[in-house]
C-alpha cells in the first residue's frame, strides 16, 4: 500500500486510550473500548504505544499507517480491532521521519515572534516549535524561567565556561521529578541510578556528545570549539528531556496500561490482545506488563519495535553485577505468546546516542565496551536472557519467551541524529506481528 494510501486508511473498529504523566487513565475512553470490544466482537484487539512524538495528529497518522494492512491481512473468523495508546512525550521537531510532513507546532509564534519552524539540526538556536513544546511538556512558572534562561543560553553561545556549567544545572533541574513521585521508582531498567550526563561535567558531557553529533553529521563546523559546544549543549538539552520520557513511559505503563488491561481480561474474556510499542512506547507496554494482574492471560504477544531502553532489561543476571537483574527480568512469562524485539543496526538514535545518554558517573569501564554495556534493545536485540532466539524478519517465531528480530531490512531510513529509529511503517513489521500473535491469515 503506498504512503497516501495509508494515510487515508480508517481502520476500524478503532478507540483510544489517553493517559496522563502519573498513569492516570480517561475513564471514559477506557469505558468505551472495553464495551466496544464486546460489542463489535473483536477477536484479537491491537494496541499499539508511540514512543517520542509531537502531539496527537502525529500519533494518530503513525497509527493509520502501521495499521492499514492488518485489514488485508486477517483471515476469515478474525476480527481485528485497533487501539492507540496516548501519553505525554515530546519529539524534537528538527528530527526527521522518514514519510512524515512536520507536525504542526502547537502554538502558532506570535506575531514579530521567531518562526514556529524548526531549526536546522546543526542549530543550537531553541525554535520557537521546541520551546512551545518543551513548555507543554514541563508545565509551570518555574520550568517556564528554566525553559527562558535555556533558550537565552542557546542562543547566546557563550564562550564562557560557567555558562555551560549553568546550563547543565537548568537541564538537570527541568528533568527532575518531585521527591514524592512514584516516577522515581521507573528511572532506569537496570537499578543502577541517573546517568553520567544528569551527573558529570557540564563541558565534558557537551564535548562528548559533540563528537557524536559530528560524526553522525558528517561535517566539520566552521566555528571554534567552544562554540561548537552549544550544539552538545542542545543535545543534552534532548537527550535529558528523553530521560524524563523514558522514566515517564515506565510509570504509564505500570500504573496506567498494566491495570487496563486487566479490566479487559476481565471485561471481554476470550479477547486476544496484542501490544506494540515504538520507542519508549515499547518500554510502556513492557512496564504494563509488569503492572498487569498476574490472573490476567490476555495478552499474546508484544512486539516492541525500535525499543529505547536496556537490553539487559530482561536480563534474569546482569553479566557486569551477577548479583542483579534487569528491572523487568520474568516479565515476558506475562505474556501467553512471544515476546518479540524488532532491531536495527540502521538506528542512529539507540546506537550512538543512547549508550552515551545512559552510561553511569564513575563507571570504572569508561568508555570501554559502551555500547556492549549500556546498549539499546532497538540496536541489537535482547542480552543475557536465558533461552532467548535470534531470527531473520520473516522467519519463523517461537511459541513463547524472548525473541529477536533483525529488522534492518526495512527499518534503515532517516538522517542525522536519530537515523531510521522511527522508520517502522511497513507491511513486513505487520506480518511479525500477525505472525507472534498468532492471527490466521486470509
Amino acid at each position: 500500500m503506498s504512503a497516501d494510501r495509508q494515510d487515508h486508511a480508517v481502520v476500524e473498529p478503532y478507540w483510544e486510550l489517553t493517559f496522563d504523566a502519573d498513569g492516570d487513565v480517561d475513564a471514559a475512553q477506557r469505558d468505551r473500548l472495553l464495551s466496544g470490544a464486546e460489542r463489535e466482537r473483536v477477536t484479537d484487539l491491537l494496541v499499539f504505544a508511540h514512543g517520542w512524538n509531537n502531539d496527537q495528529r502525529m500519533a494518530r497518522q503513525l497509527y493509520r499507517r502501521f495499521f492499514a494492512p492488518f485489514e488485508q491481512l486477517a483471515g476469515a473468523g478474525v476480527r481485528l480491532g485497533y487501539a492507540g495508546v496516548f501519553w505525554p512525550s515530546i519529539r524534537f521537531p528538527d528530527e526527521p521521519i522518514p514519510d512524515f510532513e512536520p507536525s504542526a507546532a502547537p502554538t502558532a509564534a506570535a506575531p514579530g515572534s521567531p518562526s514556529a519552524a524548526p531549526a536546522p539540526a546543526d542549530d543550537p538556536a531553541l525554535d520557537r516549535a521546541t520551546r512551545d513544546l518543551l513548555a507543554h511538556t514541563f508545565p509551570g512558572p518555574q520550568q517556564a524561567a528554566r525553559l527562558d534562561r535555556i533558550a537565552g543560553l542557546l542562543q547566546e553561545r557563550a564562550e564562557v565556561r560557567s555558562r555551560l556549567d549553568e546550563f547543565g544545572r537548568l537541564v538537570r533541574d527541568l528533568v527532575a521529578v518531585r521527591d514524592t513521585s512514584p516516577a522515581h521508582e521507573f528511572a532506569d531498567d537496570l537499578g543502577a541510578g541517573e546517568p553520567a550526563m544528569l551527573t558529570d561535567d557540564a563541558v565534558e558531557v557537551c564535548e562528548i556528545f559533540l563528537a557524536m553529533l559530528e560524526d553522525a553529521h558528517g561535517a566539520q563546523f566552521l566555528d571554534g570549539v567552544r562554540k561548537r559546544l552549544w550544539r552538545g549543549a542542545k543535545e543534552l538539552l534532548r537527550q535529558g528531556t528523553y530521560y524524563a520520557m523514558k522514566r515517564r513511559a515506565g510509570a504509564i505503563g505500570q500504573l496506567g496500561l498494566g491495570p487496563a488491561l486487566g479490566l479487559l481480561a476481565g471485561d471481554v474474556p476470550g479477547l486476544r490482545v496484542h501490544l506494540i510499542g515504538h520507542s519508549f512506547g515499547a518500554r510502556l507496554i513492557s512496564y504494563g506488563l509488569r503492572g498487569m494482574p498476574a490472573r490476567a492471560r490476555c495478552v499474546k504477544s508484544a512486539m516492541l519495535l525500535q525499543g529505547a531502553f536496556s537490553h539487559y532489561a530482561f536480563s534474569p543476571r546482569l553479566p557486569h553485577d551477577r548479583s542483579r537483574g534487569g528491572a523487568l527480568a520474568g516479565v515476558e512469562r506475562r505474556v501467553d505468546g512471544p515476546l518479540v524485539c524488532c532491531f536495527s543496526r540502521h538506528d542512529d538514535a539507540l546506537g550512538k546516542l543512547y549508550p552515551l545518554a545512559s552510561k553511569l558517573a564513575g563507571d570504572s569501564a569508561g568508555f570501554l565496551n559502551l555500547w556492549e554495556r549500556w546498549g539499546a534493545l532497538g540496536f541489537d536485540g535482547f542480552k543475557a536472557v536465558d533461552g532467548a532466539q535470534r531470527v531473520a524478519l520473516g522467519g519463523a517465531l517461537p511459541a513463547r519467551g524472548c525473541v529477536s528480530v533483525d529488522a534492518a531490512a526495512v527499518v534503515r531510513r532517516g538522517g542525522p541524529p536519530n537515523g531510521a529509529h522511527s522508520d517502522i511503517c511497513h507491511a513486513e513489521l505487520a506480518h511479525a506481528v500477525c505472525a507472534a500473535g498468532r492471527i490466521a491469515l486470509a
